[in-house]
């Protein structure tokens, strides 16, 4: 269990970005500290990928898993050239085709990348991150910066730099102020199969298996929508532990009958519930909260909706299901580990 109290050890600061606040952040990274980034999908949290000592203060600043990978974000191909063994041709085309942007392929590690990055596998995870700023960043460090989501370990990721001090406050000594996050749900992860040839989605993001399969035979990985078996290695940040969690319970309801849900949610109806739907229910009683009536809405909107519960003092929280299609997909893998896999079809 994460121990969600603050730990106070650091002066917490917010900057807007700007030359020298980036300059300042590329100096505390150089000297192994750790500072939250804007990115288009979430914040994270970046150091010295290759610094071991310095990736190690992510853990501790997140309470994270040490088994739980970190994702290297590069600015530039000669990067990923430096770090991973080898590049299928594939790999090469989705770059040029999605980076900078939110995809994340998985790669051969060189040693330069050291174990307590990889989350002692073999294997590193990277990106090129669609956000000037951070790409200035990264190129002013001259290295690759690890950058998980800025958030506690299991709490929702954070789009807005207040949500970073909300969960960071004391850990960190700088966030950087990019505004709100564009995409709001983290990157697709991707593995390579065939020999380089194929591709498997590990984590749906919004860049999707649809979008992925015009480029090579792709395919989806049985974890996406099930829990993994307890000693199953797991090679993609974010798809083992129950994660995105507010304090309020929350489970997922199924169904396709505004009238069912509304019955449903009338029935919990006892002062520490609240139902977050798309929009236009007729008939709920208890408090609501909408993420959106389409599935980019509901990805951008997803884990500031499911921190508003915890703001709003909800105990339990009841989700309508989205669409399993499309960036839907992301949004239905996210709420699956924000609600430990608890399921009501009605």
């Amino acid at each position: 269990m994460i121990n969600r109290d603050k730990v106070t050890f650091l002066k917490t600061e917010i900057k807007k970005p700007s030359y020298e606040v980036l300059c300042e952040a590329a100096e505390l990274i150089k000297k192994g500290e750790v500072v939250a980034i804007p990115t288009e999908t979430v914040y994270g949290l970046a150091a010295d990928a290759y610094n071991p000592e310095a990736c190690e203060k992510i853990f501790k600043a997140k309470g994270r898993p040490q088994d739980n990978p970190l994702i290297i974000h590069i600015c530039d191909l000669d990067m990923l050239k430096n770090s991973v063994k080898e590049i299928p041709p594939l790999a090469l085309t989705l770059a040029e085709h999605f980076w900078s942007g939110s995809l994340t392929m998985i790669f051969p590690k060189k040693d330069i990348v050291p174990d307590t990055t990889s989350g002692g596998l073999d294997t590193v995870a990277v990106r090129m991150p669609d956000n000037e700023d951070t790409l200035n960043l990264i190129k002013m460090c001259g290295v690759p910066l690890a950058a998980p989501s800025a958030n506690l370990s299991g709490s929702p990721s954070p789009t807005t730099a207040q949500h970073v001090y909300a969960d960071m406050n004391g850990r960190i000594p700088l966030i950087i102020d990019g505004g709100e996050c564009k995409n709001g749900v983290e990157s697709t992860v991707i593995c390579f199969t065939d020999g380089g040839t194929g591709i498997k989605v590990l984590r749906p993001g919004v860049i999707t298996a649809e979008m992925l399969s015009r480029f090579a035979k792709t395919e989806t990985d049985k974890n996406v929508f099930a829990k993994p078996d307890e000693n199953e290695k797991v090679i993609s940040p974010g798809a083992k532990y129950k994660h995105y969690s507010p304090r309020a319970d929350i489970t997922i309801i199924e169904t396709d009958s505004d009238g069912k849900l509304a019955e449903f949610l009338n029935s919990k109806n006892d002062g520490g519930t609240y139902g977050v739907i798309f929009g236009g229910e007729k008939g709920i009683e208890v408090p609501t909260i909408s993420y959106g009536s389409t599935a980019q809405e509901q990805a951008h909107n997803l884990f500031a909706v499911l921190r508003k519960t915890d703001e709003l003092g909800a105990k339990r929280a009841y989700v309508r299901c989205p669409e399993k299609t499309g960036v839907g997909t992301a949004v239905y893998n996210r709420l699956l580990r924000a609600a430990a896999f608890k399921t009501i079809i009605l």
